[in-house]
């Protein structure tokens, strides 16, 4: 709040219109500052502010409390060590293949939101290293995301590759044109890590994801480039296949170039599990922007509660925390509890999950004595 009695907005609305399918997007997200937390202010100063600036401030608030991650969990630490291991580690010559990485975990652990956090932490410091354009005048683009729909092809995964470029030929050509120039892209622009989202969503024993599969491996052979696949249940799906059939031989040799990192729900059967969900939720409350927040809001009074609403999950968890506070702010109450949360909805499988949780949560106090908070 400015001396005057008006409110200044940050730059909370900056990426609004972000999309990472294009180079644009993403530098804007990579090289973005920050995200500035709002000021408290007291229910005086707040009352204080004119009309505008009142307006302001509450929209500062929604985007604030809208975009609250990524936290540095102990699984997202532990993704990110394995990640640095990796990348940094294919740096072999040109003729010797690179070794590809499949993040693969169940819905809802914050497996994408990881990743691009490491990808956005890997452009960072290879601008910082080697400067924002290559020796050939081209922009350096150390990182290239490409998303995956549900019927992918080879000639539609090189157009998403053309896409993100930005190259004027990403609309007509064949497939191979289309392969040639979304891979001259790549070495023009420095491109060192290619992010495949939604991996899930191409059928691996379909014609189409053997071609795909194949042009994995023709990057991974022919580039300087790490592939990291993120996805759900790609096991089962067949990226790692080994097999007598003919689709599972041509992608065994995917599987043995490939590393399987996933990530954990929390847990809360263990010491170390309930220590680390506590740390969690004082995290949030750190950012948290309430007026009648207070110490253990989160981490003492609702340590259960949160963990039975979300299942542990840490995307339901953030979404019931982001709907929790813009009700707690509309309606006043500028705190959370069970009263309020209760009635915000989260996604569908949390909500099933509960009862089961709950059941898990009551046997686990039979056995032990009850939880102490653990006082910072």
């Amino acid at each position: 709040m400015n001396s005057d009695g008006t409110w200044t907005p940050g730059d909370a609305h900056r990426l609004d219109a972000l999309t990472l399918s294009r180079k644009e997007g993403w530098a804007a997200f990579a090289e973005a500052e920050p995200r500035p937390q709002p000021e408290p202010l007291t229910r005086g100063e707040y009352a204080a502010l004119g009309d505008g600036a009142r307006a302001e401030y509450d929209r500062d608030l929604r985007i604030w409390h809208a975009n609250l991650g990524p936290l540095r969990t102990p699984q997202l630490a532990a993704l990110h060590e394995d990640l640095w291991d990796i990348v940094d580690s294919n740096q072999q010559d040109g003729d010797k293949a690179k070794g590809a990485v499949a993040v693969d975990a169940f819905p809802g652990l914050g497996k994408t939101t990881a990743v691009l956090a490491f990808a956005r932490d890997f452009h960072r410091r290879e601008i910082a290293e080697a400067g924002a354009f290559t020796a050939g005048g081209h922009e350096r683009l150390p990182v290239c995301r490409v998303g995956l729909t549900g019927n992918t092809g080879m000639k539609d995964f090189n157009r998403a590759m053309l896409e993100f470029f930005g190259h004027p030929g990403r609309t007509t050509g064949t497939t191979a044109q289309f392969a040639q120039r979304a891979l001259d892209c790549v070495l023009s622009c420095d491109v060192k890590l290619v992010i495949v989202d939604d991996l899930h969503f191409l059928r691996w024993r379909a014609t189409g994801g053997i071609e795909v599969s194949n042009h994995f491996k023709y990057i991974a052979n022919e580039f300087p480039v790490t592939l990291l696949f993120v996805g759900v249940g790609l096991a089962k799906r067949g990226l790692f296949a080994e097999g007598e059939s003919y689709d599972n031989a041509v992608l065994a040799q995917t599987g043995r170039r490939t590393t399987r990192l996933d990530m954990k729900p929390f847990e809360v059967t263990t010491d170390q599990g309930r220590t680390e969900w506590r740390q969690l939720l004082l995290a949030l409350e750190q950012r948290l922007v309430l007026r009648g927040k207070f110490q253990g809001m989160l981490a003492d009074d609702l340590f259960d509660y949160l963990f039975i609403r979300s299942s542990g999950h840490m995307g339901s968890l953030m979404t019931l925390i982001n709907r929790g506070c813009q009700r707690a702010i509309r309606t006043g109450v500028e705190r959370l509890d069970e009263a309020l949360l209760s009635q915000v909805k989260i996604d569908q499988a949390a909500h099933l999950a509960q009862d089961d949780v709950r059941n898990l949560l009551q046997g686990q106090r039979g056995r032990r004595s009850p939880r102490k908070p653990v006082r910072r």
